[in-house]
């Protein structure tokens, strides 16, 4: 589909996928590729390998038997390079570009594929007739080869991970999604994704800061255009782990409904003092979810009955997930009931310390609340 004057979008809907290494995509995504055309013709980034032949046909219904003379690589995971050695057969004179990390990791993930790789660093250019593409490593953005692209004619940032969401519906701009469904699907995919890495994105905002941008290309979902303002500023609180103050998330599972009525008591207080509280039982929601609702989220509240002298293991694999993603500048409090023993309620407050929260005293009650 064109979508600027010699500026194609190649990518691939997949509307069918419902997870995505770990957290769930309820409404499916893209595989964003980009192809820009003048006397050279450059593909920025690939498809997922499934939709290689996609991917292949779509350029070929634009350029005919033309070559494609670079090939801009600016993510190794597989969502994104999988097409990779499909495109070098049909195109085995394409130079391929990436940063060394990306020349290390392609080698790892396709070692049968054959192509010229050409190394780039933080500034550096490749120039065609008309159009000229500014390389941007953004270092673990959330690979160690991850890079954006800037395409300084058009001013046009293609993105890469950063600023993307896990959309499967069919559009194409921001303006087609509206503002809040944009920023709810591209807090979604922070939280889940790019949440670890703050001091790294907030480096990436600074450089994009000096650059002109009036259009974001990601790797994943809408073409931003109008709301480019909107998601820089929520990306810089994020990045900072800045939080809503009044904003309460409690997250349990329960087994005979202690814990659930627990939970409620919670949230009544705290509606009361005017916070404002959403429940998550983990029974009826992944983890995932859990964590894109507490992504600006001041209060974090934990809660599991005892079961077998540990937490259920809903609870547990939510804490693991969120271990790993590393939110910052939160208050928490663990809570559950148990008949004898009382392990969960400890383990948890063990774990949620260990995130270097502020803790509040832990809540517990014994058989029935």
């Amino acid at each position: 589909m064109k979508i600027f004057e010699n500026i194609y979008s190649v990518r691939a809907v997949d509307s069918e996928i419902r997870e995505f290494h770990g957290y769930k995509t309820p409404i499916g995504t893209t595989y964003n590729a980009y192809l820009v055309i003048d006397d050279k013709i450059t593909l920025i980034d690939f498809v997922k390998a499934p939709f290689a032949n996609e991917l292949l046909n779509d350029i070929q219904a634009i350029i005919g038997e033309k070559p494609i003379d670079y090939i801009i690589c600016n993510h190794v995971e597989p969502d994104h390079s999988g097409a990779l050695p499909e495109v070098v057969k049909s195109y085995p004179n394409a130079i391929v570009y990436g940063t060394a990390a990306c020349e290390k990791e392609l080698k790892a993930y396709y070692p049968d594929s054959t192509y010229d790789f050409k190394v780039v660093q933080n500034g550096d250019c490749l120039h065609t007739s008309h159009h000229t593409f500014r390389f941007l490593p953004m270092p673990m953005v959330h690979w160690p080869d991850s890079m954006s692209t800037y395409l300084e004619e058009e001013k046009i940032l293609f993105s890469n991970d950063a600023f993307g969401q896990h959309i499967g519906t069919g559009e194409m701009f921001d303006t087609d999604l509206g503002l809040e469904k944009l920023l709810d699907r591209a807090g979604d995919y922070y939280a889940n994704i790019v949440l670890p890495f703050g001091m790294q994105v907030q480096k990436v905002l600074e450089a994009a800061g000096a650059i002109d941008i009036k259009t974001i290309c990601p790797s994943h979902g809408t073409i931003i255009k109008k709301f480019i303002p909107e998601i820089i500023e929520k990306y810089s609180d994020w990045s900072a782990n800045k939080v809503k103050e009044d904003k309460v998330v409690i997250i349990f599972d329960t087994m005979w409904g202690t814990t659930r009525k627990l939970a409620q008591k919670l949230s009544d207080d705290y509606t009361q003092k005017g916070f404002h509280v959403e429940i998550i039982n983990l029974s009826d929601y992944h983890y995932s979810y859990a964590m894109s609702r507490l992504l600006e989220a001041k209060y974090i509240f934990v809660g599991s009955p005892t079961l077998n002298n540990q937490m259920m293991p809903t609870v547990s694999a939510f804490l693991t997930y969120m271990q790993g993603l590393k939110p910052k500048n939160r208050v928490s409090l663990a809570f559950g009931s148990y008949g004898w023993s009382g392990e969960s309620i400890t383990k948890i407050n063990d774990i949620l310390t260990s995130c270097g929260f502020e803790m509040l005293d832990p809540i517990k009650t014994m058989w029935n609340y």
